[in-house]
């Protein structure tokens, strides 16, 4: 069984950096795709970003990219998510999810999920 754990939220000023970790155990992580989301209070989980299972390809949501970089260490397990230039409409809860088979921005086709770390960005 695989599992995900969150890393690295906290609350941080507008234009400000966090860098958040999801480290996976249970499974070769090599064979996972992984993928962030995030899930504001009152609205839906939306897509953030992934990263395919050699870290060679990559995708955004619009309103991240140039800001947000997703990335990978194979041999330390662990998938990162630098966040840079931080508004205060990025807070929320931001998940960490992973599959076998799935890379793309489709939350409902990754089968594996952290438990969400907060990030909070104040104005």
């Amino acid at each position: 069984q695989v599992q995900l754990v969150e890393s690295g939220g906290g609350l941080v000023q507008a234009g400000g950096s966090l860098r958040l970790s999801c480290a996976a155990s249970g499974r070769t992580f090599s064979s996972l795709a992984v993928g962030w989301f995030r899930q504001a209070p009152g609205k839906e989980r939306e897509f953030v970003a992934a990263v395919s299972w050699s870290g060679g390809t990559t995708r955004y949501s619009n309103s991240v990219k140039g800001r947000f970089t997703i990335s990978r260490d194979n041999a330390k397990n662990t998938a990162y998510l630098q966040m840079n230039s931080l508004k205060p409409e990025d807070t929320a809860v931001y998940y960490c999810a992973a599959d076998d088979s799935y890379f793309g921005s489709d939350d409902e086709s990754y089968d594996y999920w952290g438990q969400g770390t907060q990030v909070t960005v104040s104005s």
